[in-house]
């Protein structure tokens, strides 16, 4: 009976950590995408259109209605007013996600904190680039709910991303596979070979 090469393992491990690494850069890329791409059509297409007093646009009436708000606050307009420290916040918390990259080995946690990087990166793209500075720049508001502050793209990924990683704390999913942790059921007789192929 022989053991499976440890440098197979090392292979393995290492084409399933790309995998997640994609995952997690691949949502993130996509949330910024779409982000500023709505940002920039509710700049084109809404601000001018609330500026001139003919006021939202309603999909769903009353539900559902696209507007244009300039927030300088954090998610959902709250923190009005302290934009420069939710920039601060969001660039240590990319740099987190961004370094626990690296040992993350769940989709599912790729999943989520992509979301959440790219939530976070949408909003500081707009908070770096829009007036009054970098740092101090509004974000893009334009999706309105009855009674509900005015949000975006990025908004929904934060919140959703948030959502999505305390059911993955509450199921007690790990963020990285113990070392030497295959997904095995304990059973030492899983790690070998038997020439005969009779599994025993």
């Amino acid at each position: 009976m022989a053991q499976i090469p440890s440098e197979t393992q090392g292979g393995s491990a290492r084409s399933a950590h790309r995998v997640v690494l994609a995952i997690l850069g691949g949502t993130a890329a996509g949330v910024v995408i779409l982000d500023q791409w709505t940002k920039a059509w509710a700049l084109a297409e809404l601000r001018p259109r609330i500026q001139s007093g003919e006021g939202p646009i309603y999909l769903i009436e009353p539900l559902l209605r696209l507007t244009y708000v300039e927030n300088t606050g954090a998610a959902f307009g709250m923190g009005t007013g302290y934009t420069w420290i939710f920039t601060i916040v969001a660039v240590i918390v990319g740099a987190v996600i961004i370094r626990f990259s690296r040992t993350i080995t769940s989709p599912a946690w790729a999943l989520a904190l992509g979301g959440l990087l790219g939530g976070l990166l949408g909003n500081l793209i707009d908070r770096l680039t829009r007036p009054p500075g970098p740092g101090l720049g509004y974000v893009v508001d334009f999706i309105g709910l009855p009674n509900f502050p005015v949000f975006n793209v990025a908004d929904i990924a934060i919140t959703c991303s948030a959502i999505g990683m305390v059911l993955l704390a509450w199921r007690g999913v790990p963020l990285a596979a113990e070392p030497g942790d295959d997904g095995d059921d304990g059973n030492p007789h899983d790690d070998v070979v038997d020439p005969h192929g009779s599994g025993t």
